[in-house]
């Protein structure tokens, strides 16, 4: 990699010479660089996929000839939707205006490996710092930048739904919608107006719960608090794929303040995207089990928000994805997701009552 500058905007971060990092705005620098100072590592998280089939259409129309996740990333300077930070070689005389997307023409490439977008003039996308799993697209809707994602019925309805009961719950979530074929999700850094960055900066791969809200107390309080109230809701929608790179921080971009969690997203395989469980009961449902496991072992004050079956109905009537029958379950399939829902908020505010009582018992 050349001699490079780290920017957020067009203040200088760090400068880059024989892949070592020389620091000059600690305070602005990205989270995960401040914990290991591994820039080559840093941007190879924000490559696409390479094993999403649509990554490698994109790659070819836009004739990168280096496919590793560094070229990859710097195409485009290593710039993204989210967040202010680009890469600018330390002889260009480039700005963050030039840089910064402002359109997006492989949109449907990206999406859905769309012919007509392959014969186009390559220029500059955000695809190729879209990250995740999933086929996925950034599209501008009236200024503002909205994720298209593809997904079956099962994810659609979990995307949507899952958005409409947060709210229900008055948990900050990122916006949801159904459009045609696809679930788009609101851009929640408002075009970089704040900066996000995923939790792996700050706790690394642990995936034990306990261990991770400790990390991220010692980061600020707030943000440990909302990761309880994470591990609550994805407990509650048996959200399976809770993982260090989809969930995060906003920053200030100024001044590079810890503003809190970022609204919770990625929400695609939960609830029944695999299938409905047999045990609606969640007697023995395991991430219930590790939310309070969490709660016990740190000794957290904890009080489960108010779900009732009105709040559920409300939410699912919110959701306009149809769901086939089944004859995994004998009740149609709403159904089913009301009584899993329910069942698992009686179950974690069971197992949650005696440790109120206790606690409240110390404070008289």
């Amino acid at each position: 990699m050349q001699d490079m500058l780290l920017m957020s905007k067009d203040n200088c971060i760090a400068r880059i010479h024989d892949d070592v990092l020389e620091i000059v705005n600690e305070a602005l620098l990205p989270l995960y660089l401040k914990r290991t100072r591994n820039i080559e590592e840093w941007l190879s998280m924000r490559a696409i996929d390479e094993h999403r089939t649509n990554s490698r259409l994109l790659k070819r129309a836009l004739r990168l000839e280096n496919k590793d996740d560094v070229h990859t990333v710097l195409k485009f300077n290593a710039a993204t939707i989210t967040d202010t930070y680009w890469m600018k070689p330390t002889d260009s005389s480039l700005t963050y205006d030039e840089v910064r997307f402002k359109e997006n023409l492989f949109d449907m490439l990206a999406l859905k490996g769309d012919i007509n977008s392959f014969n186009q003039k390559p220029s500059r996308t955000p695809e190729l710092t879209n990250t995740g799993s999933f086929e996925k697209c950034w599209r501008l809707i009236d200024g503002s930048w909205w994720i298209y994602k593809s997904g079956n019925a099962k994810e659609k309805f979990t995307e949507v739904f899952a958005y409409h009961l947060a709210k229900e719950l008055k948990i900050p979530t990122a916006v949801y919608e159904v459009d045609g074929d696809y679930v788009r999700s609101k851009d929640f850094t408002n075009g970089a107006k704040v900066n996000f960055e995923t939790a792996y900066g700050i706790i690394g791969e642990e995936v034990e719960y306990p261990a991770i809200y400790r990390k991220l107390k010692e980061i600020d309080e707030g943000v440990a608090a909302s990761f309880v109230q994470m591990t609550y809701f994805d407990a509650l929608i048996f959200n399976m794929d809770r993982h260090e790179h989809n969930f995060g921080v906003l920053r200030n971009v100024a001044t590079g303040e810890i503003l809190g969690m970022a609204p919770l997203y990625d929400h695609n395989i939960a609830l029944i995207t695999r299938g409905y469980l047999s045990d609606v009961q969640r007697r023995k449902d395991r991430l219930i089990g590790d939310f309070i496991d969490l709660v016990k072992e740190e000794s957290i004050s904890f009080d489960v928000p108010e779900l009732t079956e009105a709040m559920v109905k409300t939410a699912l009537q919110k959701t306009p994805v149809e769901l086939p029958e089944t004859e995994e379950i004998p009740v149609p399939p709403k159904e089913y997701v009301a009584a899993f829902i329910l069942n698992g908020q009686e179950r974690i505010k069971k197992e949650l009552e005696p440790l109120k009582k206790r606690r409240l018992e110390r404070e008289r």
